[in-house]
């Protein structure tokens, strides 16, 4: 049985979407990072969005942003132990390995902003679509063309 999927019948009454057969193969794909760390990808308005990813035990300075040709790439990893001397874990549940996520970002999707509180790291981005990109009507000018052709 063959899992590959075409999609050649999305695209035949398209223009300019090749970017989303890319999107459909990474999402296809098995992702490597095995869930980790949780997060929530949230639609707060009309044109507001948030990613709020869990980073329990991750300080502000364990973590780095970065937007790259439209991919957000969130990555975190310890930089130095701290825990304190003279402790021994008996058990440690909370996960700090090195992670890296990435979300891929739409046209006119511009970052507002990123907080840490809590353990929860929290990034607020806004579509901002530019005024030459809204739509806009198109007059059709049939009475010039007859005019023309007298």
């Amino acid at each position: 049985m063959s899992t590959a999927l075409s999609m050649a019948p999305l695209f035949r009454n398209s223009v300019g979407f090749d970017r989303f057969s890319d999107l459909f193969e990474t999402a296809l794909r098995n992702d490597s990072s095995g869930g980790y760390p949780p997060y929530n990808v949230e639609k707060r308005g009309e044109d507001s969005y948030r990613i709020v990813v869990a980073t329990a035990g991750f300080q502000q300075d364990d973590l780095d942003l970065q937007v790259e040709k439209g991919v957000l790439t969130v990555s975190g990893s310890k930089r130095e132990s701290t825990s304190e001397e003279g402790v021994t874990f008996l058990h440690q549940g909370i996960a700090q390995r090195a992670f890296k996520l990435s979300f891929r970002l739409d046209d006119h999707i511009e970052i507002k902003g990123a907080n840490l509180n809590n353990g929860l790291l929290s990034i607020d981005l806004q579509r901002v679509v530019p005024e030459e990109a809204k739509a806009k009507r198109i007059p059709i000018n049939g009475d010039q063309q007859a005019a023309l052709n007298n």
